[in-house]
């Protein structure tokens, strides 16, 4: 896990956003989300830099398009906000 994944797992161990349970590295499909909470149909990304370059930008889009299509909303977060705006990205979580 990266740094900003650590950071989210520690808030969401033990069902620490109103009782869901969420799990990390989690295969969908032909894609590993890097958490998903079942109950709530939620994926959560959290994007390095890398994420901002073209094919990586067409692969994302295929694999939200997917995801969206098996009934799964998909929130994506920058590193740098979620270790440095982390309870902001809480509370938009949280709302989900």
């Amino acid at each position: 896990m990266t740094e900003a994944e650590r950071v989210l797992w520690s808030r969401w161990r033990r069902k620490q956003i109103q009782n869901v349970q969420f799990y990390r590295q989690k295969c969908i499909g032909d894609f590993i989300v890097d958490f998903y909470a079942p109950k709530v149909q939620l994926v959560i990304e959290v994007d390095g830099s890398q994420h901002f370059e073209t094919p990586n930008q067409i692969k994302d889009e295929q694999r939200e398009v997917f995801l969206n299509r098996e009934g799964l909303q998909v929130i994506r977060f920058h590193h740098g906000q979620v270790l440095q705006e982390i309870e902001s990205v809480m509370e938009v979580i949280s709302q989900q």
